[in-house]
């Protein structure tokens, strides 16, 4: 099957350059919410929340994961229909190139008013975006572009390379699940502990491997990992310093800060110290960085799938 794998990645991500995800079409993710939202609904009451939280967290991503290694299994009985099942498949869990639409937008908006690029950005962070400045949009979005290429493009496709398809979808249940529930609020905070904790643990090493990816995609890139290294670990999230940090350390400016989510302000550290005026240029600076990056880690997963193939 392995062997199967490597034109369904070109595929599928040539298919996710050119579309972005399909808003006519339904999507595994809006799938996954609606099961998270089920689950959530009917156990977050009353006690042993965080027991709760771990039993539905276990169940959707190892039921996720089985049910997809079955019809992957008896799907390659036949090459053709698992070409092309992997192929949707890697198609639906890579999501570069929505948000880097999204993100132009964000500044395209602001050009046009501070509440239109509020309104923007909203679309794509989860803090209160309501009493943002010009700034602090602009640093929102960059910061969410620096994330979502490892939770969106680095991370699922390093789980491709270790667990093939099925294990790109758990992934994309494990993200759902953090980006849903995974919350130090009063809500979620017993509740949403598990989905947060698992979270951390599958973007441990996609989340550092992307900071080395956008390191050497930009000029200097000994000055970046230093950058990354002194910053890095200094955000609240234990893998979101790390590409936030790189991009920081490209466009020589300062991330991080206090954000406020669902009304309660979180403390959150400075990610560099050069708080200079970000513009449309640097917007098309990270871009150009996530785009090579991108384009590395295929190519390494591609390289990878072809020698365990030889080997």
């Amino acid at each position: 099957m392995t062997s199967l794998l490597i034109p369904s990645l070109i595929l599928g991500w040539l298919l996710d350059l050119i579309l972005g995800d399909p808003r006519r079409l339904p999507h595994p993710v809006v799938f996954f919410g609606r099961l998270i939202a089920w689950g959530e609904h009917r156990l977050n009451r009353g006690s042993h929340r965080r027991s709760k939280g771990l039993l539905l967290a276990v169940t959707l991503i190892a039921g996720i994961y089985g049910l997809s290694t079955l019809v992957f299994h008896l799907a390659a009985r036949w090459p053709a229909a698992y070409v092309l099942l992997a192929t949707i498949t890697i198609f639906f869990c890579l999501a570069g190139t929505t948000l880097i639409r999204e993100v132009r937008q964000v500044f395209l908006a602001l050009d046009r008013s501070l509440d239109e690029g509020r309104r923007q950005v909203s679309r794509i962070v989860g803090r209160d975006t309501s009493e943002l400045s010009a700034q602090e949009v602009r640093t929102a979005a960059l910061e969410t572009l620096a994330e979502n290429l490892s939770d969106g493009v680095i991370a699922p496709l390093f789980w491709l390379l270790l667990l093939g398809p099925a294990g790109m979808l758990a992934y994309k249940m494990v993200n759902t699940l953090d980006s849903m529930i995974g919350y130090k609020t009063e809500r979620y905070r017993l509740f949403g502990w598990a989905a947060a904790h698992i979270d951390d643990i599958a973007n441990y090493l996609p989340a550092r491997l992307t900071a080395l990816l956008m390191a050497f995609s930009a000029r200097q890139p000994l000055r970046t990992l230093r950058f990354v290294r002194r910053y890095g670990p200094e955000h609240a999230s234990p893998n979101s310093g790390y590409p936030e940090a790189a991009l920081a350390a490209i466009l020589d400016c300062r991330f991080g800060g206090p954000h406020c989510y669902f009304g309660q302000l979180f403390p959150k550290p400075f990610i560099g110290s050069n708080d200079r005026p970000l513009s449309t240029l640097d917007m098309k600076k990270a871009v150009r960085v996530n785009r090579l990056s991108e384009v590395k880690m295929v190519l390494l997963v591609e390289i990878l799938l072809a020698l365990s193939v030889c080997l």
